[in-house]
């Protein structure tokens, strides 16, 4: 099947390794961009809610896209995220990525000021009129306040050819179903959550944005290659074996479980920026017991 843009099956929104200072750690941050392209990532993305970019500057986030740029060697693509609840600040920011030669960017619904259906067309209008990069359109209700609808999504698709896709954390599936009957035949869904994953893939959505995938990388690629290969059942165990990690994930803020995680088989320590807080040990401990069955099941 043709796809306007194909970033592939699993892109992983890369965590933003920092030390016990909690500044960056740009040689671990390198480390982790190759151990997730050599594990199934097809593609990775840069700063965004998992990866602490609400936290980062300016000058973090260029620094951390030249990193992984250089990391991934065009071996893998690179995605940076470029939103913002203000229209203005989106626009530059997506001008900047593609100065900076990124392969797409991610834009969110603007979050805190709930702009209504035909302000979130504005909006994105205004971004993609700005830029000719691929965007992947972000929907996140429980984020942002408000929620995308899908015929929002395809009057945007319709229109913008450089509009390329949805990462849509949302768990509608009427919604994926209508996105698919609204929007053009090579406009990409992505599911937002890893545990939704294989239920919108059966509604045609081409893989996911993951979290899970840096831990369970290759697993998660086995399962959508198994699925599209018709091997169902071999799909399904795979989502039910994954499952328990995919909740335990989400015990608390992401990305606080996902990096405690990362240090528990030792690619990068778990140190996270305020106002996010690490782990209890109790929790950790919940956390590492759950994972280590998934990884021995």
């Amino acid at each position: 099947m043709a796809f306007r843009y194909d970033a592939g099956e699993v892109i992983t929104a890369m965590v933003t390794p920092f030390n016990s200072k909690r500044e960056i750690d740009y040689n671990k941050a390198e480390e982790l961009a190759r151990y997730l392209m050599e594990h199934g990532s097809d593609a990775i993305l840069v700063a965004g809610t998992t990866g602490e970019g609400p936290t980062l500057s300016h000058e973090e986030e260029f620094e951390l896209l030249s990193t992984v740029k250089r990391a991934v060697a065009n071996k893998c693509k690179v995605i940076m995220n470029a939103g913002s609840n203000s229209t203005q600040t989106a626009i530059m920011a997506a001008k900047w990525a593609q100065k900076e030669d990124v392969d797409a960017i991610l834009s969110v619904v603007p979050y805190y000021n709930k702009p209504s259906q035909e302000g979130m067309i504005e909006h994105f209008s205004a971004i993609a009129e700005s830029v000719e990069l691929p965007i992947i359109l972000y929907n996140i209700p429980g984020r942002t306040g408000v929620n995308m609808q899908p015929k929002t999504v395809a009057k945007l698709a319709e229109k913008y050819k450089n509009i390329v896709a949805v990462k849509q954390s949302f768990s509608d599936m009427d919604a994926v179903t209508e996105m698919k009957l609204y929007c053009p035949s090579d406009f990409t869904i992505y599911s937002g959550d890893d545990s939704l994953t294989l239920p919108m893939m059966s509604l045609g959505a081409r893989g996911v944005v993951s979290v899970a995938s840096h831990i369970f990388g290759s697993e998660m690629k086995s399962m959508i290659r198994n699925y599209k290969s018709g091997e169902f059942l071999a799909a399904l165990n795979m989502h039910q074996k994954l499952y328990p990690a995919f909740r335990k994930l989400f015990m608390a803020p992401n990305p606080v479980p996902v990096k405690a995680a990362l240090s528990h088989i030792g690619i990068i320590e778990e140190f996270v920026r305020r106002p996010l807080v690490e782990l209890t040990e109790e929790q950790k401990q919940d956390l590492y017991s759950v994972l280590d069955e998934v990884k021995l099941a």
